[in-house]
């Protein structure tokens, strides 16, 4: 343990919906921040331009304010260490590059896309584990003067030792040793001169002061690069921390092509924000049964790090179902649960946009629930009888989801006119008139042939939702062409 003041962060890219594990992620340095009268930040990484949006950072941020997580220092509050979005950050990442570079630590490489893919190809192909093979690093001063000069494009990679090991604490695994051969010369600043990942991780991670690393296991490879790069730069690295990934009940990674991972998913669907973090946090908690309905300030009196679990933790949708049940009935008065279910029917104006779509569509008010009620149903129910009349084959459906659900998944901005356009785009690809494409749509999206407008629908619902749902119809018209039905 260090002892300067405790300083932890949570670091998310806007690059997608915001995943359940990064609020997995924030709890911990959030309860670790309580437990030692520390400061919980928040920093966005988005170094990645090219996925990267205003519309993906505002949902990381509303994700993690309506799971009740406050940070002291953000992009959004300001703090002593701003700013706190890396790409407004760019000018001050270069000198430590520069430092690398210039103490013989990093070197300039001009390696094409093409090449560096070839390369990789042939070393899969030859068993070995791809990884750069170090063109580059030979090139003479002059030579690379030159080719700067010359306007052609390059990145600066970091050296990596030839022999030995990096042995390192890790403050949930213990000791751990990773041979050099197996980590490769990483890239630190791109062509276009934003920092890699890496690179940037690190500078932040110093200039904010950060004193704890908590981050989830996939990163243990990658502490041998930034080791190297607080090494290079005569810095002191953070005490790093590798919490245990959350596994699917089989074991499997979590992750969206299996199950609803994004927070909004579970905002959207009623749970509870108390109950989310309940279940999350007794990943990182010791409890005996009939202990498990705490609180927030609960978990971090009961949050021990020191005693931490490497076997996974276990998403398991029935126990947060089960708690999110407690917490309705144990935790809210009357008046708090009329609040709550009136709030969450105002989601993403949810109720508003589907009164305004269904006014011309009803002749009592008795039509709404048929017409309108999927907007708040967890589960539609879908079975083979749902697409009986849809004139396209099991085979012709199987291919029309297959094509939207990934298409859907490039949208960038989430509205009725992207929607729209990549679903006309859809259905240009698969040579088919648009209403046989969202003919199906319009029963996996609301359980209904005859429903409010699809496009609209969509939007409403959000992305996570419509997500789930298409991936739910899709495994019913798959079982329905590979039964022959």
């Amino acid at each position: 343990m260090t002892d300067r003041p405790v300083r932890v962060r949570i670091a998310p890219s806007p690059t997608g919906e915001p995943h359940i594990g990064t609020a997995y992620i924030a709890l911990f340095n959030y309860l670790f921040a309580k437990k030692h009268g520390g400061e919980f930040i928040l920093r966005i990484e988005d170094t990645d331009a090219t996925r990267s949006t205003p519309e993906f950072e505002t949902k990381v941020l509303d994700a993690l304010k309506w799971c009740g997580l406050e940070w002291s220092e953000g992009p959004d509050i300001g703090g002593p260490y701003g700013p706190y979005r890396q790409s407004d950050r760019k000018d001050l990442y270069l000198p430590y590059v520069e430092k690398i570079v210039e103490s013989g630590h990093g070197f300039r490489c001009f390696c094409t896309p093409e090449r560096l893919t070839e390369m990789r190809e042939a070393q899969r192909a030859a068993g070995k584990p791809p990884k750069y093979d170090g063109l580059c690093l030979t090139l003479s001063a002059e030579e690379v003067t030159n080719r700067m000069a010359a306007g052609e494009p390059t990145v600066v990679r970091m050296k990596i030792p030839t022999e030995g090991s990096c042995k390192f604490v890790d403050g949930v695994y213990g000791p751990v040793e990773i041979p050099w051969d197996a980590v490769d010369m990483q890239v630190l600043l791109k062509a276009d001169g934003m920092p890699t990942y890496h690179m940037a991780n690190v500078v932040d991670d110093h200039m904010m002061k950060i004193t704890h690393v908590a981050r989830g296991e996939e990163w243990l490879a990658s502490v041998p690069k930034h080791i190297l790069i607080y090494q290079y730069l005569g810095l002191e690295p953070p005490v790093f921390m590798h919490l245990s990934l959350m596994r699917n009940a089989d074991k499997s990674k979590l992750s969206k092509r299996k199950n609803p991972t994004s927070i909004s998913y579970y905002s959207a669907l009623g749970y509870l924000p108390e109950a989310v973090m309940n279940f999350l946090g007794l990943f990182f908690i010791q409890i005996a049964e009939g202990e498990e309905m705490l609180t927030m300030d609960q978990l971090a009196a009961k949050f021990d790090p020191e005693n931490l679990s490497k076997a996974g933790a276990i998403f398991d949708i029935q126990k947060l179902d089960w708690l999110n049940g407690r917490w309705l009935r144990e935790g809210l008065s009357e008046e708090e649960f009329r609040s709550r279910v009136l709030a969450w029917a105002m989601e993403n104006d949810r109720i508003n946009q589907g009164l305004k779509l269904s006014q011309s569509r009803i002749t009592k008010f008795g039509d709404l629930p048929d017409l309108a009620g999927f907007l708040f149903k967890s589960d539609l129910g879908l079975d083979a009888s749902s697409f009986a009349k849809v004139k396209s084959t099991p085979e012709e459906l199987v291919a029309i989801f297959n094509e939207v659900q990934p298409s859907l998944e490039k949208i960038l901005e989430w509205n009725v006119e992207s929607i729209e356009a990549e679903l006309r785009a859809v259905a240009d690809r698969l040579e088919k008139k648009l209403k046989v494409v969202v003919a199906p749509l319009f029963i996996a999206v609301s359980g209904s042939s005859r429903s409010l407008p699809l496009f609209d629908s969509m939007a409403i619902l959000g992305r996570s939702v419509v997500r789930q749902r298409l991936k739910v119809a899709g495994q019913v018209v798959a079982s329905m062409a590979g039964s022959g039905k």
